[in-house]
């Protein structure tokens, strides 16, 4: 039942970003739909392994990989796809915490939970980053595919 929770709130804090946003309405189903998947591979992930860089790197590149699909398919930017599926992703409590312990002068606890806030925020920027170099390569090898040969 937790898990089904956390899988609602994180689609209802997509939909909070998608309206925070202005998306279109016929996009905003498949946009918030991003935030509850990647949380699912998170959830999946984070049982499986331990840390929570892998399982923030797989989510994050899902939702890449979802944005950048769903932003061919719709003709539509992938940005506006990426940021609501990335949304529940992002590590607002333990960076909350760390600056909590920081103020308190609780050096070791403070770092701890710096160290998760930088373990989240690397998973993230190096899912998006993998998705999205390889998404460039795929567009420039097929815009070169169908170019004719210059003689």
């Amino acid at each position: 039942m937790e898990m089904i929770l956390e899988l609602f709130t994180a689609w209802l804090g997509s939909v909070g970003f998608c309206f925070l946003f202005h998306i279109r309405r016929e996009r905003m189903i498949p946009a918030s739909m991003g935030g509850l998947f990647s949380w699912g591979i998170y959830l999946l992930f984070i049982s499986r392994c331990e840390g929570v860089f892998i399982p923030t790197l797989f989510a994050s590149a899902f939702s890449a990989l979802y944005a950048e699909c769903l932003a061919r398919l719709l003709k539509a930017p992938a940005t506006i796809f990426f940021i609501p599926a990335v949304v529940p992703l992002i590590p607002g409590s333990t960076l909350y915490y760390t600056m909590s312990w920081a103020v308190q002068e609780e050096w070791e606890m403070a770092g701890h939970y710096g160290l998760l806030t930088v373990q989240y925020a690397l998973g993230i920027a190096a899912g998006i980053s993998l998705v999205w170099a390889l998404c460039d390569m795929e567009r420039k090898l097929v815009s070169n595919l169908r170019q004719p040969p210059n003689r």
